[in-house]
């Protein structure tokens, strides 16, 4: 899946580092949103991501930070008005939802995992306490029973 040239002419200049912006100029933006595309429509693992498309890293970085700030969704809601292309956008703009769900369930949990294993360290310390209490106070009650006997 690629953006034809048509496309590419409407949604050029609502697109991040044009020309005239502080910053870098993102001459290659037509190429990133392909490989996203790419990317999408294949299921492959980023790093599968063929070298036309440039460093897959670079690309997974620039495809996060894009979505971490909104702009696919701003995107699709600013070619709202023409379907065709804002349906591409939005197949992204998904795509980044579910990526960040992901994300914050592996988040919770790697946390889960850890509150866990904290709570298993802290009953296994717990018990030993307990254990080596126990028994100097079992020592004490046969020293004790000991003088009773006689």
């Amino acid at each position: 899946m690629n953006i034809r040239d048509d496309q590419w002419e409407k949604i050029k200049p609502l697109l991040l580092g044009k020309k005239g912006e502080a910053g870098a100029h993102a001459r290659d933006n037509r190429l990133f949103i392909d490989a996203v595309l790419w990317h999408i429509s294949t299921q492959c693992n980023w790093g599968d991501l063929p070298s036309k498309f440039g460093k897959w890293n670079t690309t997974y970085m620039r495809f996060k930070r894009w979505n971490e700030g909104g702009v696919w969704h701003q995107l699709e809601e600013e070619l709202r008005d023409i379907p065709e292309l804002c349906e591409i956008i939005k197949k992204i703009a998904v795509y980044g939802d579910q990526r960040s769900q992901q994300i914050k369930q592996k988040a919770a949990r790697k946390s889960t995992r850890k509150i866990y294993r904290e709570s298993i360290k802290a009953a296994k310390e717990s018990s030993k306490k307990s254990i080596s209490e126990d028994e100097s106070t079992l020592h004490w009650l046969s020293l004790f029973d000991g003088i009773h006997a006689v």
